[in-house]
């Protein structure tokens, strides 16, 4: 932050007096950073009782908000698809290669060995992740729905370390007792039992 050094440096100048220019290039800094307000490498911060703006970089993460979100869950969707479907297609694949009639109908099956199926049925998923990826972002009802729901979840206040850790202490001790107490109860029905029917 070089250029909020240079204005405490500027301002202390111009309070003492030393220096006379300071306020000509303060002026011409301020002219400066008004001429591209709409850049998206940085953004003009009003600081409060001042009279310049100071520049801050907006970082490329940041400048997408909570659409990063969004693309990353379609990504993921995608590769989910496409997992998914390459499974189906080999373990269909296999079971009709097994299969004589499918054999005698569709001689092809059982051309390709194993290895060359989960390969071939692999390349056909990820087609059949993209291809649903990009028709369902392609719909306006999908990516809004998307984008509230990542601006909702952005809006979450997750929990620190020491709160989760504090959690997962008492879920544990409660965890212990409860399985001591339905052990002990476990113990004592059982020997009221053999004690009534006799074993």
């Amino acid at each position: 932050m070089a250029t909020s050094d240079d204005n405490d440096d500027k301002r202390d100048d111009a309070e003492t007096g030393d220096a006379e220019g300071s306020s000509d290039e303060a002026s011409s800094e301020s002219s400066q950073s008004l001429e591209s307000p709409d850049s998206p490498e940085s953004t003009a911060i009003q600081v409060e009782g001042e009279s310049s703006l100071v520049e801050e970089p907006v970082e490329g993460a940041s400048y997408l908000g909570s659409e990063r979100y969004v693309h990353a869950a379609f990504f993921l969707a995608g590769i989910i698809v496409a997992f998914v479907s390459s499974k189906v297609l080999a373990l269909a694949w296999n079971s009709l290669s097994g299969w004589p009639a499918a054999v005698r109908a569709i001689p092809q099956l059982v051309s390709y060995s194993e290895e060359e199926r989960d390969t071939m049925a692999l390349g056909v998923g990820a087609v059949i992740g993209t291809l649903a990826v990009v028709q369902s972002y392609r719909k306006a009802s999908v990516r809004t729905w998307a984008g509230e729901v990542a601006a909702e979840l952005s809006k979450v206040t997750w929990p620190n370390r020491e709160a989760v850790l504090n959690g997962t202490v008492v879920v544990v001790v409660a965890s212990a007792l409860g399985t001591v107490y339905i052990a002990v109860l476990d113990r004592i029905w059982g020997f009221l039992t053999t004690l009534v029917y006799g074993a």
